[in-house]
C-alpha cells in the first residue's frame, strides 16, 4: 500500500514541543516506527505550516492517488475549510490523527471542521495514533475488496 502522511503547522517541533502533551518522539522517530512496523507498504511523508502546501498535496491525489491517507492537521483542524475541502474531494481514505487529546483540551480545539469528511478520527494515542491511522486505512481496502 501506498500511505501519504501528512502533518501541519509546528509538528515539525515534535520531541520539544509542550512535551507534556505532545510527547518527546520527532517526526523522525514517527517515520522509523511506521517504515519498521509496515515494511511493505511505502509511505510518503510531508509535513508543513503552510496550509496552501497541504491543500496543494491533497489536490495532487486525484490525478495520481494512494491508498489512503493519515492526516494531523494541527491547529488547522480547527478552522480550515479549504483543507477540508481538499480532503472532500478525495476517494480514497483519510484518517485524521491528533497525538493528544483534543476533545479533553480547551474548549476551541474540541471542534474539527474536518472530520466529517474524513473517514475517521483518532485522537489521544500519542504517535501511536499514526499506527492506528494506518491499520484503519488497511482495514479500509480489506473490507472493500472483500464485498
Amino acid at each position: 500500500m501506498k500511505i501519504l502522511i501528512l502533518n501541519g503547522p509546528n509538528l515539525n517541533t515534535l520531541g520539544t514541543r509542550e512535551p507534556g502533551i505532545y510527547g518527546t518522539q520527532t517526526l523522525g522517530d514517527l517515520e522509523r516506527l511506521l517504515t519498521g512496523k509496515f515494511p511493505d507498504d511505502t509511505f510518503e511523508f510531508l509535513q508543513s505550516n503552510e496550509e496552501g502546501t497541504l491543500v496543494t498535496r491533497l489536490n495532487g491525489l486525484i490525478e495520481k492517488p494512494m491508498d489512503g491517507v493519515v492526516m494531523n492537521p494541527g491547529a488547522l483542524t480547527h478552522y480550515s475549510y479549504a483543507l477540508r475541502d481538499a480532503v472532500a474531494m478525495l476517494t480514497i481514505p483519510v484518517v485524521e490523527v491528533h497525538i493528544s487529546n483534543i476533545h479533553a483540551r480547551e474548549a476551541f480545539r474540541e471542534k474539527s471542521v474536518i472530520a466529517a469528511v474524513c473517514t475517521g478520527q483518532i485522537s489521544g494515542f500519542g504517535i501511536n495514533g499514526y499506527l492506528l491511522g494506518v491499520e484503519a486505512i488497511k482495514q479500509q481496502h480489506y473490507l472493500k475488496k472483500s464485498t
